[in-house]
């Protein structure tokens, strides 16, 4: 391990609760190639925490709204052609300046978006957040911690991988992340959200396993504080946008759950 394992928690929880000022203050340009029905909820999401959204898959358009991107989301989930497309001229874009997310939507269910998912991971992108199906399906073994940490390394990336635990791993460093709520698998597009978040989370902070840890953990920590403030999945998707527009550092060090 490369670091001890007790200045692990306590650095995720102080690097999380820096963050959102962090966000605010330099108010970042991520773009976010993302779902149809995902985009607005997405984009509202990086507004309420401080960032700006782009949303464009314009084959004509994108080049130059990465170029004057902070960071870039690159997410599968409706993976038309002018997406596939724009998804290339994207990266060719970003060349090694931007760090991207890449969330690779349902890989499971169709091998052509496996294959081009994989053709992705190539091209280094710097987290890869993703669920239990979607690293089964990439890494060719049943997802589990360990499959996530020796993923991680062998690609050379961070996984974040979400379930009822998070875990955030970049082959060495690992922590378990125990915020969140069940109700915001209910809401289309919470995923995508989040990811964005993180691709924010990216610009302000270099260490990017430190920065993903971080990310995961604000925005599982602002989906709980909704939900508890909800009477179902409609109003926790306008209550994680107030909460994540009025989190304080002090709530994210009072309310973290995290565990190396």
């Amino acid at each position: 391990m490369s670091e001890v394992v007790s200045d692990v928690v306590p650095k995720v929880v102080e690097r999380a609760a820096a963050l959102l000022r962090q966000i605010r203050a330099r108010n970042p340009r991520v773009h976010c190639i993302t779902n149809t029905v995902a985009q607005a909820f997405t984009a509202n999401a990086l507004l309420a925490a401080g960032a700006t959204p782009s949303v464009t898959t314009s084959p004509e358009e994108i080049g130059g709204f990465v170029a004057g991107a902070d960071g870039l989301l690159v997410n599968l989930g409706t993976l038309d052609r002018e997406r596939r497309e724009a998804i290339g001229i994207a990266l060719d874009a970003a060349g090694s300046r931007l760090p991207w997310v890449l969330d690779p939507v349902f890989v499971e269910r169709s091998p052509p978006r496996l294959e081009f998912a994989r053709s992705l991971i190539a091209r280094s992108p710097a987290v890869i957040r993703l669920n239990a199906a979607e690293l089964t399906a990439l890494s060719g073994e049943k997802a589990s911690v360990e499959c996530a940490r020796s993923f991680a390394s062998r690609n050379g990336t961070i996984v974040a991988l979400t379930g009822e635990v998070d875990v955030v791993t970049d082959g060495s460093r690992l922590v378990n992340l125990h915020n969140g709520d069940a109700l915001m698998s209910k809401v289309t597009a919470m995923g995508c959200a989040g990811s964005a978040f993180v691709a924010s989370a990216l610009v302000v902070e270099r260490d990017r396993w430190l920065a993903t840890a971080a990310a995961m953990t604000v925005f599982g920590l602002a989906g709980e504080l909704a939900a508890e403030s909800s009477d179902g999945p409609g109003s926790l998707a306008f209550a994680i946008l107030d909460t994540l527009h009025g989190m304080t550092p002090d709530t994210v060090v009072e309310d973290a759950w995290v565990e190396a």
